[in-house]
């Protein structure tokens, strides 16, 4: 690429008169650089390194020391700002085809098994941008614009919704599934039944576009997270207490979530635990209890009575200090 077009790209400016005009490759790793790339300079501590692997050029952002005025060095308003307007015009190269998804269908995706050619786009910025660039050529790529900046891509589709081949439920807990798609059976799924039709969407994809997948055991993946809990609330088992604590993140999912419970344990003593900024917008449900701070979900969790308890706004993390033992009677 010449000088002159990565100016242009990133907004640059070369501050020495270099000798050179051209560059072979782009590089982010220092000890990677070979005679005529330009290095991109994450961290100006490896710039050193990289000239002396040969750099014609670095890209940077910081104050830096200029130890060889042959090369350029072109400065930066903001190395990740440059980097996807870089990133932007090589992927046109590339002919990718691009879908973009929510984040439920994102996570799920990172936990299926596909062919090469297909990206589950996760990560920082920097990882983001290594794994698009190093991307081969005719790959196909699902991003969620809520994790990542829309603007990479020059041309981005949406997942068709007509026609999606159900998925059948067999059998099915709160946080167990065994279905049966496109004529497969998978016994006994580590998925909640409410995230059946975030993956029907998923599945549909790898169908549409012909791309084959094997689902693996699945994992929590930060959204209606149950963690097993005694009296005590003392992490157990999975599935080994009747005492069930559900962590959700996301607030957009807080009435869908309470709908889910509702429905599938409509038998069940259920509270509901959110943060002050969102107590207006669901004053009108029974059992809902506001915190301040994370020290009053604990209050709330041994002065209630429950089996399910939703949880908005924090992780598991709040249980790394077992609470005091409930004086009080409870269900259990």
């Amino acid at each position: 690429m010449r000088l002159e077009n990565v100016l242009a790209l990133t907004h640059g400016k070369v501050v020495n008169e270099p000798f050179v005009k051209t560059f072979e490759n782009i590089v982010f790793d220092a000890t990677r650089v070979k005679r005529g790339d330009l290095f991109i300079a994450f961290d100006e501590q490896n710039i050193e390194c990289a000239v002396l692997n040969g750099a014609y050029g670095v890209l940077f952002d910081k104050p830096t020391q200029i130890s060889d005025r042959e090369i350029a060095w072109i400065k930066v308003e903001d190395i990740n700002d440059a980097l996807k307007r870089l990133l932007r015009f090589k992927l046109i190269d590339k002919e990718i085809v691009v879908y973009e998804c929510n984040k439920i269908v994102l996570k799920l995706a990172l936990q299926v098994m596909s062919e090469p050619n297909f990206i589950a786009l996760n990560g920082d910025i920097k990882s983001i941008i290594k794994t698009l660039w190093d991307l081969p050529n005719s790959s196909t790529v699902l991003f969620s614009p809520a994790l990542t900046p829309k603007e990479i891509f020059t041309d981005v589709k949406s997942i068709t919704r007509t026609s999606i081949e159900p998925i059948n439920i067999i059998e099915q807990t709160l946080f167990e599934t065994s279905f049966i798609y496109d004529n497969v059976f998978y016994e006994r799924q580590l998925i909640s039944p409410f995230f059946m039709p975030y993956l029907e969407e998923l599945l549909h994809l790898f169908k549409t576009l012909k791309i084959n997948f094997r689902l693996r055991k699945f994992t929590p993946i930060d959204h209606f997270e149950a963690v097993f809990t005694n009296k005590n609330f003392e992490i157990k088992e999975f599935g080994t207490s009747d005492k069930v604590l559900i962590f959700e993140s996301n607030a957009e999912l807080i009435n869908s979530e309470i709908s889910f419970l509702r429905k599938q344990a409509n038998w069940a003593n259920i509270i509901f635990i959110l943060p002050l900024k969102d107590a207006d917008t669901y004053k009108e449900h029974k059992d809902v209890h506001v915190y301040k701070s994370k020290n009053e979900i604990k209050e709330i969790l041994k002065s209630n009575s429950f089996h399910f308890a939703l949880i908005v706004g924090v992780d598991k993390s709040i249980l790394s200090k077992p609470l005091p033992h409930l004086v009080q009677p409870t269900l259990f």
